[in-house]
């Protein structure tokens, strides 16, 4: 069983969901990306998403754009987005790791190279955003080969006739895309969540984890309430970027906030369901 498979089981067996928070590889430095790196497992997160930096980010808002851009700036790539999950795999082999990102840079790698490296370097999941679902066949086998679950993102504009073309060769979990826009721009009602995650489940046994626009612990909440894990990414840029220096470097306290910041939302959502 994967890790994946493995964390929403346990979670399942506990009767509570999973939150899982973002974070920008080399994000502002390298130094402190590896330390939120490592401390995101002990201030509550249950999964780890890990952005991989990228010029072209066409699904992100400006907050995670400026995160990019910061990544970028401080020399980050790919083959550093791996080599801080191959670090962070020598204190914690169990919680499961997801890249985030675009094609442009797997294509550049080489994907069959790169899916060896990740899988060797401890990655558990892909979500590839510009990669359509017709054109990812040259992804998905040497994906499974080496252990990566392929993730999907699904719209509130993936209708039913789309939905199985789009969950086929799907593992791990499903993505769904909370609204129809970028990253960090606005929020979804839980009455829309609440009629939209039962159309998805109709075609999938798979966990489902909502993310764009999760942002509060109320939200992060009702996400697990609807759904079995919640994504929160901009949020905690926002926390990351307004706690650095004229110069944007992190300050002693960077690392410190945005944990903080995660144990707030890792509170609300272990307790979402018994106050439901």
């Amino acid at each position: 069983m994967s890790r994946i498979a493995a964390r929403f089981a346990q979670l399942k067996a506990e009767g509570r969901g999973a939150l899982m928070p973002f974070l920008e590889a080399y994000d502002p430095d390298p130094a402190t990306s590896m330390a939120l790196l490592r401390g995101l497992p002990g201030a509550g997160a249950d999964l780890i998403e890990l952005g991989v930096p990228f010029t072209d980010p066409m699904a992100d808002g400006p907050t995670v754009q400026m995160a990019g851009q910061r990544a970028l700036k401080a020399g980050g790539t790919l083959c550093g987005a791996l080599a801080m999950v191959r670090d962070f795999r020598r204190e914690d082999d169990e919680t499961p790791v997801v890249l985030m990102g675009y094609y442009n840079p797997i294509l550049s790698y080489g994907v069959e190279r790169f899916c060896l490296d990740a899988g060797a370097s401890g990655v558990d999941g892909l979500i590839i955003v510009d990669l359509p679902p017709e054109e990812a066949d040259e992804v998905s086998g040497p994906a499974a080969a080496n252990g990566l679950d392929l993730i999907r993102l699904i719209a509130p504009t993936t209708d039913e006739t789309r939905l199985p073309k789009v969950l086929e060769g799907t593992s791990g979990f499903i993505y769904y895309v909370a609204i129809t826009g970028i990253t960090g721009t606005r929020s979804a009602s839980r009455e829309a969540l609440a009629a939209a995650i039962p159309k998805v489940r109709k075609f999938t046994d798979l966990p489902i984890a909502i993310g764009f626009g999760v942002r509060t612990p109320q939200q992060a909440a009702e996400a697990v309430q609807v759904a079995d894990g919640a994504v929160v990414a901009s949020a905690l840029i926002d926390t990351l970027a307004k706690s650095l220096d004229e110069q944007g470097r992190a300050r002693p306290d960077t690392v410190r906030k945005v944990l903080d910041q995660v144990r707030e939302l890792a509170e609300a959502v272990q307790n979402a369901r018994v106050t439901a």
